[in-house]
């Protein structure tokens, strides 16, 4: 063998390692890229899990507030659609042949608070109604138009003074707080 020979030996060995050491680099290389590519996908899909959950957190509490928003204004329409079917039919009531009854009802009932009264001042369109009303209970008082009073009485004491206000609309007026707690009780339930 001579001395080409040994030296082309050598140096294929020479470039057969050096092969074999730059196949192990790359290798090595190859297998930290893949840890850290297979890494980074998992914690970029661990952060869209958790975007897509809190997403989704806040999807479910937008709806959750409109839809209590749209509950709250149904009850607020349906209580006011309430308040005023109820109004009309106590503007109603004059018609109904049993009002002197129920104006005779809020005469005694003002009465009490106010027995000294000497007028009953009633909307001009019940003036017949409360004479039936007064002349069914026995009382002598003097009844006096006012068209500010309506479906009800209003009765004034002795000079004018003092008076006491018994009428239907007042009664819903002065019920509605509690009224409307009930509607409200009732449409949740």
């Amino acid at each position: 063998m001579s001395l080409g020979d040994i030296l082309e030996h050598e140096t294929r060995d020479e470039i057969t390692r050096i092969r074999a050491g730059a196949q192990e680099r790359a290798a090595a290389i190859l297998a930290a890229a893949r840890e850290r590519a297979s890494a980074l996908l998992e914690s970029q899909k661990r952060s869209l899990d958790a975007e897509l959950q809190a997403g989704l957190t806040r999807a479910r509490s937008a709806a959750d507030l409109e839809m209590n928003a749209q509950r709250l204004a149904a009850a607020d329409q349906t209580q006011t659609r309430a308040f005023q079917e109820a109004e009309a039919q106590l503007r109603a009531a004059p018609a109904s042949p049993q009002y002197p009854q129920i104006l005779a009802r809020l005469i005694q009932e003002a009465q009490a608070a106010l027995p000294s009264a000497e007028v009953v001042e009633v909307h001009p369109d019940e003036v017949t109604a409360a004479q039936a009303a007064l002349a069914h209970l026995g009382l002598h008082l003097e009844v006096r138009p006012n068209p500010a009073v309506e479906t009800g009485v209003r009765l004034v004491g002795r000079g004018g003074k003092t008076s006491v206000q018994n009428t239907l609309l007042g009664r819903l007026q002065s019920g509605r707080e509690a009224l409307t707690a009930e509607v409200a009780r009732l449409l949740n339930s």
